[in-house]
Order: C-alpha cells, then structure tokens, then sequence
C-alpha cells in the first residue's frame, strides 16, 4: 500500500477488501501534512481495512469554513474513488476519525450538514478561545483591542453541538497526561443527546501520542548509549500508540480480538 495524492487530499488504500472508510481530520498546525505527521496511526487504520482519507488544512480563525472546505474535499475524493471502481460497488460505512482540532471540525461537520456516518472517533477535543489556543497572542493584546475569537467561538460550538449533532455513536479518547484536553467537558453533551451511544476512553499518553514516529538513531552498534536511549524513546511512545491503534480498531470492528 501507498499513499495517493487526490483531489488535494491524501488517501491510503487496503489491499484486501475494504470495511469502511475513515475521514480523518488531524490538529491544528500539523494537519497541513496528515500523511506524515499521523502516518503510523493512519497506515495501521488502512492495515486494517479501512480507505482512509486524510483532508489537510490551514488554521485559520474561521472553523465554520475550515469545516465546509474540508467536507467538501473529502465528498470530492470519496466521489474520485467511486468512479475509478477503487472502493468497489458494495455500500461501506464512513466514519470520522479527529484528533484536537480535528475533532471540533468533524463536531462542526455533524451538527451543520446532513452526512451519512457510522460514527465518529474524537481525540484528545479541544475547544479552547483563541488566546488560550494561539501561543503568545495575548503578549500583543489583539483579543481585547480587535475582539479576535475563533467562529464560531468555544461558547457557540458547544450550543451547536448540543442542540443539532446528529452522529450518534462516538468514541471519545483522552490521554492522562494531557493538560490541554476538554473530552470531559464534551462527554456529558454528547451523552445528552445519545444516551448509551458514547464510549469514553482514559489511554495511557499525551497530547501528541497520535503523532508519535519511529525515530532512527544513526549509530552501527546498537548497544551505545545513545542507540539504548533511542530504543527506550521508541518503546515508550509505540506502546502508549500502539494501545491507541488497538482501542481504535476495536471500536471500529468489535469482532476483532487481541
């Protein structure tokens, strides 16, 4: 498998037969390349069964068109595929995969538009205003002097999504050493519009742990220092990512057994 490059959007396809397909929407900053920075996470979804179609974006402080421009890039895609017969002619559930910012965008998605999904899969949510979220903005004073605030602002997507999402199955995942998450403010919305439809999960881990990456130390002898201190590195950022991918496959097929 490799990753194509289609319609400006970045899609990994399965070998074997397809189960579904996954929208991913990754955080701010690091969403302009999702094929790399999430690409562990991402090829193990596809490794999976999963067409996974990863839509890039530029932060900006208009989410409500962040949100538009990135749906109507994946539907693009996902009408790209069908035509070149790469999904096959069977009906396959779409679900929703986001990390950080991510998730506001696909909370956004299903509280404006009327979209088909099997469930949507939220990581690490974060709503914070634009001078808890922007670094150093508030050194320069604009939020007081120009009313600077993302659109719509944390208080309107909260309303939002309480009075019109409509996905009704989500996996909710927050890591324990994560001091800029808000699944826990979500949580109880979302379980007062779907009463037993949401899955809230603690995972060992941080904010970043969806990025995590193979790090190659250069060194020919692998008992040095510094390859010991990389092989550590490595193992403790691929367990707490490889629990995240397992939990993610699971609730995607819960046929599946580890």
């Amino acid at each position: 498998m490799e990753w194509l490059e289609i319609s400006g959007g970045w899609v990994y396809l399965p070998r074997r037969d397809i189960k579904g397909i996954v929208h991913f929407l990754g955080g701010a900053f690091v969403a302009t390349a999702p094929q790399i920075s999430y690409r562990l996470l991402l090829e193990q979804i596809g490794k999976d069964g999963y067409a996974t179609i990863a839509t890039p974006f530029l932060n900006t402080l208009d989410h409500l068109a962040i949100a538009r421009e990135v749906l109507n890039r994946f539907e693009t895609i996902l009408d790209r595929l069908h035509q070149t017969n790469k999904l096959g002619k069977r009906y396959l559930p779409v679900y929703g995969i986001g990390h950080s910012m991510g998730c506001k965008l696909h909370l956004l998605i299903g509280s404006l538009y009327n979209i088909e999904r099997a469930g949507n899969i939220l990581i690490s949510f974060n709503n914070y205003p634009v001078n808890r979220a922007i670094p150093f903005i508030e050194q320069f004073n604009l939020t007081s002097t120009f009313n600077v605030e993302f659109s719509p602002s944390p208080i309107e997507t909260q309303e939002l999504i309480a009075k019109n999402y409509a996905i009704r199955r989500n996996l909710l995942v927050k890591f324990t050493n994560d001091n800029i998450d808000q699944t826990i403010e979500l949580n109880p919305i979302l379980r007062q519009r779907f009463p037993n439809m949401i899955a809230l999960l603690n995972l060992p881990g941080n904010h970043l742990t969806p990025l995590s990456q193979e790090i190659q130390w250069q060194s020919e002898d692998s008992n040095t220092p510094i390859s010991t201190l990389g092989q550590w590195f490595n193992q403790g950022f691929s367990r707490d990512l490889h629990r995240l991918k397992q939990e993610i496959s699971i609730w995607l097929d819960p046929t599946l057994s580890f």
